[in-house]
C-alpha cells in the first residue's frame, strides 16, 4: 500500500510539473513553483489527517498514529518551503537599471 501511494505522488508531481512547464516555456518562475508546492502540501496533510481519523474510528491506533506523524512532518515542510526566500521576477533589475 504505502509503493501504491508513492507511485501517486511521484504521478501527482510529474503531472504538476508537466502544468508548470506548459503554463511557461520560457521562464520558469519560481514563486509560482513554490505556491504551487504549498497547495500541493496542505492538500496532502489534509488527506493525511482524513486518514489518522479513519484508522482511530476503526480502532487502529498504530496507524493513526503513523498518519498523524507523517502530517506533521509535511506541516514542517511546509515551514522549510514557506521560508525559501525566492527572488522577484527579472522585472524588478529592469526596473533598477531604468532608475
Amino acid at each position: 500500500m504505502t509503493q501504491l501511494h508513492d507511485l501517486r505522488l511521484r504521478l501527482l508531481v510529474q503531472q504538476e510539473t508537466q502544468r508548470i512547464l506548459d503554463s511557461q516555456p520560457d521562464e520558469l518562475d519560481l514563486s509560482v513553483v513554490q505556491a504551487r508546492c504549498l497547495c500541493w502540501l496542505a492538500l496532502l496533510i489534509e488527506a493525511h489527517e482524513e486518514q489518522a481519523c479513519d484508522a482511530e474510528r476503526r480502532g487502529d491506533t498504530e496507524q493513526a498514529m503513523g498518519w498523524f506523524a507523517d502530517s506533521m512532518r509535511l506541516r514542517d515542510v511546509i515551514n522549510v518551503v514557506t521560508s525559501i526566500e525566492i527572488p522577484l521576477p527579472a522585472a524588478d533589475e529592469s526596473d533598477e537599471t531604468a532608475a
